[in-house]
């Protein structure tokens, strides 16, 4: 188990309760539930905790590493969302603009008929989808394993899986084009590749492909230099490995995800960047200080204050997501969560206002602006999903990496010198 040595401060965090976290999140990892965990905590812009618990790699027996890569899925789509909004004060896009103007693949949409027990069953969409609706996932656009037959088998025989395809964008997109919509657009949240969209329609506004744009506007400026869509062999061995349990053989078992020999051409932003925990708190820093970083402004404060204010109206919220009622206790604004009421939040902790969204794999962060407290907890711990599963996700020692979470977030905020904080 790698510890780290950084001083910390009476006045930042205790001691004894970040051991007490530390020794719990071990735990998962001695009893064989998780492989490994990276943390990451900053507080007032100074690192106070970063701490490698485990394996990155069980059967190398290569130990986690504070600069460990992980997979972080939909930890992709704020930074996307963030680039959006970029161009939105350009003037370059507006929140209430047509995707068909630069998506045409997307114009006269049908959507799903109720109740429909094949996809030719639709109806005619009432309106356009918009820029804001792709941010705020009110596109109709879903995931299939999100999705209810006979939605979920369409997705998969048309787009296949969401995270990796041989697919051109062009072809990406012409195949969702052909899907019908879940729900009206603006009508519901409903979770899916809405930020996929989003990213490939920046990479159409800017003639360019989107990973170079998102290269040179977001992830260079903010020196996130270990970022990328593509991992080149050279550093693959810094990727942790993804783990699944599996109750039969009552054990963790080696997952392998499919990985590009060469940069791709289909880059999703709702979820394709590997990164590691130093990378993302720099990244969690923009957000805290309002659009500003190491004296580089990305965003005014404003859009960032935008960005973070809830966008679901009271009868969306009543809409559990995948099973669980996440906006029971959180909204959502443009590209990420917020905080509204921390006290058994599923997903947030802290004060209101405290900004987060996680990954299929298990990874979380959190920005929280009333403490200047940066939270990133690492793993790779797949879990089965669906339609509904928030079960799947309380209960199990398949969930460990979602059970250790609560951990992690509590023994933060019992670290505190105030301790008068909600988890």
């Amino acid at each position: 188990m790698l510890r780290n040595n950084l001083p910390v401060r009476l006045d930042q965090l205790d001691r004894s309760h970040l051991a007490a976290m530390r020794d719990r999140l071990q735990a998962f990892v001695d009893r064989g539930e998780l492989a490994g965990i990276v943390t990451l905590v900053s507080r007032r812009g100074e690192i106070v905790a970063n701490d490698a618990l485990g394996w990155r790699d069980i059967e190398a027996r290569a130990p986690m590493r504070p600069d460990t890569l992980f997979r972080i899925a939909s930890m992709t789509k704020p930074i996307t969302s963030v680039l959006a909004m970029m161009l939105v004060e350009q003037g370059k896009l507006t929140l209430k603009e047509p995707v068909r103007k630069w998506v045409p693949e997307l114009a006269d949409r049908r959507v799903l008929a109720q109740d429909a027990a094949t996809v030719g069953e639709t109806v005619p969409a009432r309106r356009d989808i918009t820029v804001e609706d792709l941010l705020t996932h009110r596109s109709g656009i879903a995931y299939g394993f999100f999705s209810e037959e006979p939605l979920k088998s369409a997705y998969e025989r048309e787009i296949g899986d969401p995270a990796m395809t041989r697919m051109s964008v062009d072809e990406w997109l012409a195949a969702l084009g052909r899907l019908p919509l879940a729900y009206q657009p603006g009508e519901r949240f409903h979770y899916g590749h809405s930020t996929d969209v989003l990213g490939f329609l920046i990479g159409r506004v800017e003639g360019r492909p989107f990973a170079e744009v998102l290269r040179e506007r977001v992830l260079g400026p903010l020196g996130m230099d270990d970022t990328e869509f593509w991992l080149p062999p050279e550093k693959r061995e810094r990727l942790a490995g993804v783990y699944s349990y599996d109750p039969a053989q009552e054990r963790l078992t080696r997952v392998e995800p499919a990985m590009y020999d060469t940069p791709p051409d289909y880059t999703p932003g709702g979820g394709g960047l590997i990164s590691n925990a130093p990378d993302y708190h720099r990244f969690a820093r923009l957000l805290l200080n309002e659009g500003t970083l190491d004296g580089i402004r990305l965003l005014r404060p404003e859009t960032v204050r935008l960005m973070r204010t809830n966008r679901l109206t009271p009868a969306q919220r009543e809409v559990p997501f995948a099973g669980m009622p996440i906006w029971e206790k959180s909204g959502f604004g443009l590209g990420i969560s917020v905080v509204e009421d921390p006290v058994d939040n599923i997903y947030g902790c802290g004060r209101a206002g405290a900004m987060n969204w996680p990954g299929i794999f298990g990874t979380w962060w959190q920005a929280d602006p009333a403490e200047d407290l940066v939270l990133i907890y690492l793993v790779q711990h797949l879990v089965p999903v669906s339609a509904t599963t928030g079960a799947t996700l309380a209960t199990g020692r398949g969930a460990a990496g979602r059970q250790a979470l609560p951990i992690f977030q509590q023994g933060v905020y019992a670290a505190l010198p105030s301790q008068a904080v909600g988890a």
